[in-house]
């Protein structure tokens, strides 16, 4: 499948990205190259295979989630730059406080 340049250039528009005409020239020229092996896959027999959401047999790798003792709140604020007795203060983003 070809790839024209519009259709590149309409792409990096989409995508909020500014290219030079080289880039526009080098990106067309790559991103054929990446369409034309897309077709090339595309030619492969799959019909034997299953479909699949991971190549590899991958368990749960998450621990258990176990309470365990966190840092005295004095020590985990003692760097913060702005703080009361119990928290961070922050400014306020939604409104008046």
């Amino acid at each position: 499948m070809a790839i024209s340049r519009d259709d590149v250039k309409k792409i990096s528009l989409l995508g909020r990205l500014r290219l030079s005409d080289e880039e526009l020239d080098r990106m067309t020229d790559q991103l054929g190259h990446i369409l034309g092996y897309m077709d090339l896959l595309a030619e492969v027999d799959t019909e034997q295979v299953e479909p699949m959401a991971h190549a590899l047999d991958v368990a749960n790798v998450f621990r258990d989630d176990e309470a365990r003792p966190s840092l005295p709140r004095d020590e985990m604020l003692a760097n913060a730059p702005k703080r009361d007795d119990e928290c961070y203060l922050v400014p306020a983003v939604l409104g008046e406080v």
